[in-house]
C-alpha cells in the first residue's frame, strides 16, 4: 500500500476549500457527536462540489454516507475529502470504507489518520486495495484539532481536560464569603454553555454541588435527541464522603449522572442520600496516597467510559490538584474588569515552586473579548 502524504502547499486552492468545508462540516457536529469524533466529507468531480455531509449523531449514518446520498450516481469518479480516514469496522453502522468503493470513488484524500486501533490505517488500506487512490495530510492540524479529546483518548486512554476559571483582574473567584454571582458578564456565562454542550461531561465536585446548588446544565444550547429530550453532558461528581443531598438540584435534571466515591465510603452500609435511579450511578475510584480520590484514576474512568472532552467547573481544591499533577490540557480562564481585593477567594490552592524557574509555563493559544470580559485560553508549554 502507498499513501502519499503530500504537504499543504502542494494542495491546490480548490482542494484546500473543499477540505475546509469538510472540517466546517464536521464542526457541525461539535455536540452530538459524542463519543464519535467529529467527521465531515465532501464529494467533488473537479472543482464543483456534488454532495455534502457530516457525522450527526452516534449510531446514525457516517458524514461520508451521508455524503455519497446526497451526491447519488455523480460520484462514481468523483473525490471524497474527508477530514479522518473513513472507518473499516463493523459497529453500530456499517464500515465506511465498503460504502465509498461501492459508490465507485476514484479518489479519496483525508485530513488525518483515525487513532483508533479498529482503524488505524485499515480504512485507508481497505481504499488502496480497491484501486483507489489515496492521500492525506491535507489541513491534518486543523482535523486533530477538531477532535483532541477523541485523539487523546485513543492514544492514552485519558479524556481532553479543560479548566475553566472565572476571576477577578486581581487573579480572584469569589469575596471571602463565597459571594461570586456574578463576577462574569452574561456573555461569559453564555460561552461557557457552549463549552458544555461541547464537551462529553461536566467534572465537579461535592463541595460546589453542596455550595452552589448547581444544575450543571448546558442550557440555552443544549443540543436535542432525537427523541426530542435534551442531550446534556455527563454529570461527574467527585463525592468521596457520597454526601450530596438527594435533593440537590442536579438530580432534578436529565442525563447521566455519576458520582466516584471511595471504596470504604462504597461498601457502607449506613450510606445516606444514595440516589438509586439508573442514571445516577455510584462508582468507586482509587485513592491517591493522601486519602483524596486519585485523579489519574479519576481520569482512566472517563476514558473507559468513552468520555473525549472534558469541562471542569470546580473549585479552588480541585483545580489546584489538576493543575498540580499536570492533568490540565487546556485552561479557559475568564478575566472580569473588576478587583476583589487579597481576602477575596483564589483561582486554585497550589504550593508555590522555590524559584521562578521552576513554575510551569503557559502558552495562549487564543484571546478574545466576551462581553464585558476577556476569554485567554492556555495550554502547558511542555
Amino acid at each position: 500500500m502507498t499513501v502519499n502524504d503530500t504537504r499543504d502547499e502542494r494542495w491546490s486552492r480548490f482542494e484546500h476549500h473543499a477540505m475546509q468545508r469538510a472540517l466546517e462540516l464536521a464542526a457541525l457536529g461539535a455536540a452530538t457527536t459524542q463519543p464519535n469524533p467529529r467527521v465531515g466529507c465532501v464529494i467533488a468531480r473537479g472543482d464543483t462540489i456534488i454532495g455534502e455531509g457530516w457525522h450527526q449523531r452516534s449510531g446514525e449514518p457516517h458524514a461520508e454516507v451521508l455524503a455519497l446520498r446526497a451526491a447519488g450516481e455523480a460520484a462514481r469518479g468523483a473525490t471524497a475529502f474527508v477530514t479522518l480516514e473513513p472507518c473499516n469496522h463493523h459497529g453500530r453502522t456499517p464500515p465506511c470504507s465498503e460504502a465509498l468503493i461501492a459508490a465507485g470513488i476514484a479518489k479519496v484524500i483525508f485530513a488525518c489518520g483515525d487513532p483508533d486501533p479498529r482503524v488505524d490505517g485499515s480504512g485507508a488500506a481497505r481504499l488502496c486495495a480497491a484501486g483507489i487512490e489515496v492521500e492525506t495530510g491535507l489541513l491534518s492540524e486543523q482535523g486533530e484539532e477538531l477532535n483532541l479529546g477523541f485523539f487523546k483518548r485513543m492514544r492514552t486512554g485519558r479524556p481532553w481536560v479543560r479548566l475553566k476559571l472565572a476571576a477577578s483582574l486581581d487573579g480572584r473567584t469569589a469575596l471571602a464569603s463565597g459571594e461570586s454571582r456574578w463576577i462574569t458578564s452574561p456573555q461569559a456565562r453564555e460561552d461557557v454553555h457552549r463549552f458544555r454542550a461541547e464537551s462529553a461531561a461536566i467534572l465537579s465536585t461535592s463541595a460546589t454541588v453542596i455550595a452552589d446548588d448547581p444544575e450543571l446544565t448546558a442550557r440555552p444550547v443544549d443540543p436535542v435527541n432525537d427523541d426530542g429530550k435534551i442531550r446534556h453532558p455527563w454529570r461527574v461528581i467527585l463525592d468521596r464522603h457520597l454526601r450530596i443531598p438527594s435533593v440537590a438540584r442536579v438530580f432534578a435534571t436529565q442525563g447521566e449522572i455519576v458520582r466516584l466515591t471511595s471504596a470504604s465510603a462504597l461498601a457502607s452500609a449506613t450510606i445516606p442520600n444514595i440516589n438509586t435511579d439508573t442514571n445516577r450511578r455510584i462508582e468507586a475510584i482509587a485513592s491517591a496516597p493522601d486519602g483524596r480520590l486519585s485523579l489519574e484514576a479519576v481520569l482512566a474512568w472517563m476514558g473507559g467510559a468513552g468520555l473525549n472532552e472534558v469541562w471542569t467547573e470546580a473549585g479552588p481544591t480541585l483545580a489546584g490538584a489538576l493543575l498540580t499533577v499536570h492533568l490540565v490540557d487546556e485552561l479557559v480562564l475568564y478575566l472580569a474588569p473588576r478587583v476583589l481585593g487579597s481576602d477575596a477567594r483564589p483561582l486554585a490552592h497550589l504550593a508555590g515552586p522555590m524559584r521562578l524557574a521552576e513554575s510551569p509555563e503557559w502558552r495562549i493559544c487564543d484571546l478574545r473579548q466576551t462581553g464585558t470580559d476577556s476569554r485567554i485560553m492556555l495550554r502547558p508549554n511542555r
